[in-house]
């Protein structure tokens, strides 16, 4: 997994995707999801460290059916409120 942290006005917003979707588009009907990297880009990262990104973020942006299926497991995101699209899941995580 890949991890990008950057220092906002509003927090820490973390970027996580599954190694191989960056640098992927993904289209389900109107919606499409480009994994850019400008914005995902950052460092390889195993499971304790995205945990621990997670747990730091204000803001996080999660794609990739591992990542997003690590975010669910450790109870970052309700499985209810992620998104199919084409070949890949992504989901959002707001701390307020």
């Amino acid at each position: 997994m890949i991890v990008n942290e950057r220092e906002t006005e509003e927090g820490l917003l973390v970027a996580i995707c599954d190694s191989d979707v960056l640098g992927e588009t993904f289209e389900t009907g109107d919606i499409s999801l480009t994994v850019t990297e400008d914005f995902y880009g950052g460092d390889e990262a195993d499971e304790d460290a995205v945990v621990d990104s997670l747990a730091r973020a204000t803001v996080a942006n999660i794609v990739g059916t591992r990542s997003v299926d690590l975010a669910i497991d450790e109870g970052f995101v309700d499985e209810a409120n992620v998104l199919e699209v084409g070949a890949t899941r992504h989901a959002q995580l707001l701390r307020l």
